[in-house]
C-alpha cells in the first residue's frame, strides 16, 4: 500500500479505500481543480480530508492532487470548453455537452447550475437539497432525476 506524508503524518492510502469514502460522499463545489472518482468530479481536498481526517488547512490542493493521480486517479482543471477535443459539434442538446455531462448520473438526481454544469448528483432528492442548503447554491438550471434509459426519457413502457 502506497505510503504518504501529508503534514509531517504518515498515512498508506489505496485507491480502493478512496472509493470507498468517495462512495458515500457527495462531492463539495469544484472551484478549479478536481479529481475523477467513479465518474464523479470531487475537489482533492476533501477526498484526502475524509481518508485522513486531516483539516483541509493542514495540506495543499497541489498535495492532494499529486497524491490522488500517484493513486491512479485522473485530475483536471475545470473547464466550459467542449467535451469533444476536435470541437466537432455533435447531435443534441447544446451540441452533446449537456448529455455527456449527464451521462455518468443515469438514475441520480441532479441539480445543474447551467445546461452543462452538474453541480451535485444524489440518489435521493432530499440529499441534493441538503447540499445546496449546506453549500448555499442554488439549481438554477433546475433539478431532475436523470433518466436511466432512453426508453424511460420518453415514457415508454417496458417491452
Amino acid at each position: 500500500m502506497p505510503r504518504f506524508t501529508i503534514a509531517r503524518t504518515r498515512f498508506e492510502l489505496a485507491a480502493d479505500g478512496v472509493e470507498r469514502i468517495a462512495r458515500d460522499l457527495l462531492p463539495d463545489p469544484v472551484r478549479v481543480h478536481y479529481v475523477v472518482v467513479a465518474g464523479r468530479r470531487f475537489p482533492p481536498k476533501q477526498l484526502i480530508a475524509a481518508a485522513t481526517g486531516l483539516d483541509r488547512a493542514d495540506f495543499t490542493t497541489h498535495q492532494a492532487r499529486r497524491i490522488l493521480t500517484r493513486l491512479g486517479f485522473s485530475a483536471a482543471r475545470w473547464s466550459t470548453e467542449s467535451p469533444d477535443p476536435n470541437g466537432t459539434p455533435t447531435a443534441g442538446p447544446h451540441g452533446g455537452r449537456q448529455a455527456a455531462a449527464l451521462a455518468p448520473h443515469a438514475g441520480e438526481w441532479v441539480a445543474l447550475s447551467g445546461p452543462t454544469d452538474v453541480l451535485v448528483a444524489a440518489d435521493t432528492p432530499q440529499r441534493v437539497l441538503a447540499w445546496l442548503a449546506r453549500h448555499d447554491r442554488r439549481a438554477t438550471y433546475g433539478m431532475f432525476r436523470v433518466p436511466l434509459s432512453p426508453n424511460e426519457a420518453g415514457g415508454a413502457g417496458p417491452l
